[in-house]
């Protein structure tokens, strides 16, 4: 589906995170939609570097980009924008950051998602370029409610991304610049992030092992707004064409529980299981609930979303069981 009437043919597009779950998706949007669409990603691509926590400093994998014909360039966002400089981008999709949430480096994630983002934007002004990039629904944080001027991160990650929404605020009488808040994405191409894959995934691998689904305690409670691929990228195609410039929710406004992922996996894969419940270790630093409020995103995007979770699920479910093998 194509989501407006920009036609991508012959323009120049640059995805930052191009080899990452939603950057990746994006690359293969544009390729297949608009087959002479210049696209270059840009990518760390991952190593085997890891974070104190132990978890890996690049999600970004070439198998997410196997039958891609465009550009693609290996470098650090930190310190490798120079490599840009040759390129006249008409549109710039910005997805790479640090996203692991339970990274505790401060220095990093700022310098890594603000600072690094602070010279993107001004190389996206020097180009006249539109910048669509990705913020976060963690900007909310512990907050009850779920619209712009309303955040309250409670983590470093959260606090960069409204850093970012700042920032961005900034530029927007010089260049259509819009921040998109993703709430929990799922969906194709999110395997290689591992631990941090969404639980859509990590419920159906578990259940496909032939092990019980394991739940935090009380998940009939823990609600949050899941949102499938096709409407993230719905939402990034949208934003390049906006009534006007600014930070949007992305999100279904509907929340469902971790419960429902399950009952709606079990029921997919035709499994009837018990389900194994665990205490939950991360109270404290956990939203507990979130559901966007998307009608800034309607009105100024033209956002809808197409994918209810048992629409999205269903979508994702052959994926998951090739990615189980």
């Amino acid at each position: 589906m194509i989501y407006n009437d920009i036609d991508f043919n012959n323009k120049q597009v640059l995805i930052t995170g191009g080899a990452g779950f939603i950057g990746s998706n994006l690359a293969f949007y544009l390729q297949e939609k608009f087959p002479q669409c210049e696209v270059v990603v840009f990518d760390k691509f991952r190593s085997e570097e890891t974070f104190n926590n132990g978890n890996l400093k690049s999600f970004g994998h070439f198998k997410n980009l196997l039958g891609f014909r465009g550009e693609v360039i290996s470098g650090d966002i930190n310190s490798d924008l120079g490599l840009l400089k040759n390129y006249k981008f008409d549109y710039i999709f910005h997805q790479a950051a640090i996203s692991d949430t339970t990274v505790s480096d401060q220095a990093l994630m700022v310098q890594t998602n603000v600072n690094a983002f602070k010279d993107l934007l001004d190389i996206a002004v020097e180009m006249k370029a539109n910048m669509i990039y990705a913020s976060s629904a963690a900007t909310y944080g512990d907050s009850d409610t779920f619209s712009i001027g309303y955040e309250k991160p409670n983590n470093v990650y959260g606090f960069s991304k409204l850093m970012m929404d700042n920032l961005a605020k900034k530029y927007m009488e010089e260049i259509s610049v819009v921040g998109l808040r993703y709430f929990n994405v799922y969906g194709e191409r999110e395997f290689f992030k591992n631990k941090t894959a969404s639980m859509v995934l990590q419920f159906g691998l578990q259940l496909l092992d032939g092990k019980n689904a394991k739940l935090f305690e009380g998940s009939d409670k823990i609600r949050r707004d899941f949102i499938y691929i096709d409407d993230v990228i719905q939402a990034n195609i949208k934003a390049c064409k906006p009534k006007k410039s600014g930070v949007y929710n992305v999100g279904t406004g509907n929340a469902r529980s971790f419960q429902d992922i399950v009952d709606i996996l079990k029921n997919e894969l035709h499994i009837n299981r018990k389900d194994e419940y665990i205490p939950n270790p991360f109270v404290g630093q956990y939203q507990f609930f979130t559901e966007a409020d998307i009608s800034l995103s309607e009105e100024f995007l033209d956002y809808k979303p197409r994918f209810s979770l048992e629409e999205g699920i269903k979508s994702y479910i052959e994926e998951i069981k090739k990615t189980h093998g």
